[in-house]
């Protein structure tokens, strides 16, 4: 077993990759516009792990629905324990990035996953 501490980081899908990044793993279920795929430097892209497109359009980035969507995407990942397994199996051998394409920083999935990946690993 390695005594790497897991660290999980999320950023922009447009920000350049870092050199400590780790593992990449894109998190949205629809392609970043207008990024191309050499450019975005990804190991992973787990779609399954990414809100459903009904849960998406519902949401649509609305700060004020913020609180509903982080409890029914959390009810979503309870059902995708064969990705989130995986994730954190890669999570406690190096560090890993989640990457998401939303224009807000502080309300889209990648920082509920991040959340939600944590809680799995204490």
């Amino acid at each position: 077993m390695s005594k790497h501490k897991p660290k999980i980081k999320i950023a922009r899908a447009y920000d350049p990759p870092e050199t400590e990044d780790g593992c990449r793993v894109l998190v949205d279920r629809l392609w970043p516009r207008g990024v191309k795929k050499e450019d975005l430097k990804l190991d992973d892209w787990l779609k399954e792990l990414a809100p459903s497109d009904t849960l998406r359009k519902w949401f649509d980035h609305d700060v004020e629905k913020w609180d509903e969507f982080r409890e029914r995407y959390r009810k979503e990942l309870d059902s995708s324990s064969e990705a989130i397994a995986s994730l954190l199996e890669t999570a406690a051998q190096q560090p890993i990035v989640l990457l998401y394409a939303a224009k807000d920083e502080a309300h889209n999935n990648a920082v509920v996953l991040k959340e939600f990946l944590e809680q799995r690993l204490r």
